[in-house]
């Protein structure tokens, strides 16, 4: 799972993006209004952490523009004002959540994964397609009630798949699901066949229902 820091503080971004790399997240920032909106245009993420006072703009005009693309990601405001109007502008642009500055990080952990699961698995602990079933939480994958043993990219990608059933899915979007900004030191996109040929084996072995189908020139669809 993916998440964007928009967050002009170092210090607060380089912690808070440490905390996540060490919950298995990948983790990709931007330092201002610009850059933070080119990773928006260009990406999609399960949870954008944005704070109000940016240079060259602010976030809740940021804010507006995620709205006004009719993007689906959803939104946690951080920011040191903790007034009452503050939060309830905020929300009623349509953030998901706002949490004041300085707060705790278990307490952003809790956030993150409330609105990722009301996103993804319309507020359940698990999301489920055919007899897969994964706890995002635990990051345990079962089939059935077996449970398959996965590396962190081998779940990353079935995740991905998992919340995208039967939709066509790029290498590109594949990558960037696994490797966000990292992809650059990619030499090409064949790590996906092998990663993808790795899952099938694995997924077989436990009799999945589900299974990967190439889409020749565009990329995998999960059946």
């Amino acid at each position: 799972m993916k998440i964007l820091i928009i967050e002009d503080e170092p210090e607060l971004r380089n912690v808070v993006q440490s905390f996540l790399e060490a919950e298995h997240f990948i983790v990709e920032y931007a330092d201002d209004y610009q850059s933070g909106l080119e990773k928006i245009i260009s990406y999609e993420y399960d949870c954008i952490l944005l704070d109000i006072m940016l240079p060259n703009g602010n976030g809740m005009d940021l804010l507006k523009e995620i709205k006004a693309m009719h993007k689906k990601d959803p939104v946690i405001i951080l920011s040191a004002k903790d007034s009452v109007d503050d939060k309830v502008n905020g929300l009623e642009i349509g953030a998901d959540d706002y949490l004041a500055k300085p707060f705790h990080l278990a307490e952003l952990m809790a956030r993150i994964k409330s609105v990722i699961r009301r996103k993804n698995q319309d507020g359940e602990n698990t999301i489920s397609y055919k007899n897969i079933h994964i706890d995002p939480e635990s990051r345990v994958v079962k089939i059935d009630d077996n449970e398959l043993i996965l590396n962190r990219k081998e779940y990353d990608l079935l995740y991905y798949f998992v919340v995208n059933p039967e939709k066509t899915l790029q290498k590109t979007m594949l990558a960037e699901a696994i490797w966000g900004d990292y992809i650059d030191q990619a030499d090409s996109l064949d790590f996906i066949y092998s990663q993808i040929k790795n899952l099938r084996k694995k997924l077989k072995t436990l009799n999945s229902q589900a299974d990967f189908q190439a889409v020749y020139g565009i990329g995998y669809k999960f059946i």
